[in-house]
């Protein structure tokens, strides 16, 4: 006789309750563990069995059994986290939502965003009492970031390519990732900095004194983390020329030469158009508009002026230049590739739901 499994619990929604448990999934603001056990609960209201379910939101069995049981004990009420030992609340659910909602919904009249002196005014609250409420939903109203979507007609095309060529390089062939890092200063400041002591950090002025500018130009190897650079005083096109004949010699003349390089209007002049024709073993790949956090070597320029240029000082552009090799010559000497490991198919997957929460942001 063929074993049946442990008998399930009868899952039955009434419309009230269908309805509750969809407004949780629709709401673009729910707590995630809200919405997922919502989720949870409607698909079992269709009559699926918990491996299934499991398998469609991407959990456990044992999940899925522990909020089926919960709903059909407590039903709605279930969904909610038990309370725990310890002194009793003193904050009721509909006051937390209320504060929550007004976090994410309302500004104050004399603000671009809360503070917790101003929300704790409106609600009612202690300022220790809004700042428990916020850490637990993960808000942080004094924290904006910046964002940037592409509007490349070829950004997939471009994805796709780029992505290839990290994940799956061609045989017999150099894959280089190229930009220039220009107007970098060497800063000196006026009086000595005061050093690092037990308690007190680094200090120094905020004011300093400008020597000029440099600009370098990068080309990391994507499989063994080696870095090919040169300083130039401009990023015209003919320094961009000079550093490719740089990189020609320094690639054995057997492999091709595969560049990542942004769309500056350097890197697509005649001049260079002519130079690439004479060489055909360089092939170029552009990133997409405003997507150079394709492009491997920006990273590494993010790690070069945080290690050895932001808090550096210099009197000359021959002395951070010097700082710059010598940067360049450590690099070398113990390389260590970037890894990546996103799918061209991840990225754009995530890029679809930035995009698609940004339009449902602005539709609410």
């Amino acid at each position: 006789m063929p074993r049946t499994g442990r008998p399930k619990a009868p899952l039955v929604l009434d419309p009230a309750e269908r309805e509750v448990l969809k407004r949780n999934v629709r709401r673009r603001k729910s707590a995630q563990h809200l919405a997922l056990r919502s989720r949870i609960v409607l698909a079992c209201g269709e009559g699926k069995d918990n491996k299934t379910v499991a398998a469609e939101l991407g959990v456990t069995p044992t999940t899925v059994g522990k909020w089926r049981s919960r709903f059909v004990g407590d039903r709605l009420d279930g969904l909610y986290d038990e309370p725990r030992p310890g002194a009793p609340r003193t904050i009721d659910d509909e006051r937390v939502e209320e504060l929550v909602v007004k976090t994410l919904e309302q500004t104050p009249a004399n603000a671009t965003h809360w503070s917790t002196r101003e929300m704790a005014r409106h609600v009612g609250l202690s300022r220790s009492s809004v700042s428990r409420i916020w850490r637990a939903f993960g808000l942080k109203p004094h924290r904006s970031e910046t964002f940037t979507l592409s509007k490349d007609p070829l950004l997939v095309e471009k994805v796709r390519d780029i992505v290839g060529l990290y994940l799956n390089p061609p045989e017999r062939a150099a894959v280089l990732c190229v930009d220039e890092k220009s107007q970098i200063q060497a800063l000196d400041r006026p009086q000595p900095l005061l050093p690092m002591r037990p308690g007190q950090a680094e200090r120094r002025t905020p004011d300093y004194m400008r020597h000029g500018t440099t600009t370098l130009f990068a080309a990391l190897d994507v499989a063994s983390g080696k870095v090919v650079g040169r300083c130039f005083e401009r990023h015209r096109a003919q320094e961009f020329k000079k550093f490719l004949q740089l990189v020609d010699e320094g690639v054995p003349a057997d492999l091709d030469v595969h560049l990542v390089v942004d769309n500056y209007a350097t890197h697509k002049t005649p001049a260079i158009q002519r130079w690439l024709a004479s060489h055909p073993r360089f092939h170029l790949h552009f990133t997409p508009t405003k997507g150079s956090w394709l492009n491997q070597v920006e990273r590494w320029f993010g790690l070069l002026s945080q290690r050895k240029i932001k808090r550096g000082s210099h009197r000359s552009t021959q002395a951070l230049e010097k700082a710059i090799r010598e940067y360049i010559e450590a690099n070398n000497a113990d390389p260590k590739p970037f890894v990546w490991v996103k799918s061209a198919d991840e990225i754009l997957a995530s890029i679809r739901r930035f995009a698609q929460g940004t339009l449902d942001a602005h539709r609410e």
